[in-house]
C-alpha cells in the first residue's frame, strides 16, 4: 500500500518513506498488534515450562538457549552434532578433554555427532569415544556448499535426524556455515555450549 490518500499526488523529492499518514492507521497498528499478542501468549504454563528446564538440562544448555533454539526451529531438538574443533580433538590419538567428554556423557535422550577434522579419522574418534552415537569427515576447506552439504547431512541422515531438530556446535569461522548447509535449528559456538560446564 502507498500510503497516499485517494487522488493525492505522490510524494516528491526529499520524501523519507516514512510511515503512511492516511487516516485510521493508528487503529490498525493497535489491532495488529493485539491480535498478535492474543495468538503467542506472554505466559508459558508452569507445567511446560519446567518440562522445557528439564529439557534444556537434559541437552546440557542453558534454558535460555535452549528457548531461543526452539523457538526459531518450531520443534524439539533430538541431536547435537559438534565439529571436533568443538571438542578439542585437535592432534592424532583423537583425545578429548575431560571438561568436553564429562559435558557429552551427561546429554540424555538426544543423539551425539561429530564431523571430524583431519588428522582423526570418524572411525578413530568412535573407537575412543563411544558415547558419540556417529560420526562422519568434516568438510574440507576446498570442498564447494554441495559437498559441504553432503557431508553434514549424510551424518543426521543416518541417525534418522531431521536438519530442523539438530543443533551444530563448533569452533571455527566455516564451521558456522554447517547449520545453514544442513538445514539445522542453531549454530552454536563451543564457547557458548560449554560456558556453564564445569572442568
Amino acid at each position: 500500500m502507498s500510503g497516499l490518500a485517494s487522488g493525492a499526488a505522490p510524494a516528491g523529492i526529499g520524501h523519507n518513506n516514512g510511515p503512511s499518514m492516511e487516516q485510521g492507521r493508528a487503529w490498525r497498528v493497535h489491532a495488529w498488534r493485539s491480535a498478535q499478542k492474543k495468538l503467542m501468549p506472554n505466559t508459558i504454563p508452569k507445567l511446560v515450562l519446567q518440562m522445557r528446564i528439564k529439557r534444556a538440562a537434559e541437552l546440557g544448555m542453558d534454558y535460555k538457549t535452549y528457548a531461543r533454539v526452539r523457538q526459531t526451529s518450531g520443534q524439539d531438538i533430538t541431536g547435537l552434532l559438534f565439529s571436533s574443533n568443538a571438542l578439542r580433538i585437535i592432534a592424532y590419538g583423537a583425545h578429548m578433554p575431560e571438561r568436553e567428554r564429562h559435558a557429552l556423557e551427561a546429554v540424555q535422550n538426544a543423539s551425539k555427532l561429530a564431523l571430524v577434522h583431519r588428522p582423526n579419522t570418524p572411525e578413530a574418534v568412535l573407537a575412543a569415544h563411544p558415547v558419540l552415537n556417529d560420526a562422519g569427515a568434516a568438510p574440507r576447506f576446498s570442498e564447494s556448499w554441495s559437498e559441504m552439504r553432503v557431508r553434514v547431512q549424510d551424518v543426521m541422515r543416518r541417525q534418522g535426524l531431521p536438519g530442523a531438530s539438530v543443533v551444530v556446535i563448533g569452533d571455527a569461522p566455516l564451521e558456522s556455515e554447517w547449520s545453514t548447509a544442513g538445514r539445522a535449528a542453531a549454530y552454536l559456538s563451543a564457547s557458548e555450549y560449554f560456558a556453564h560446564q564445569s572442568a
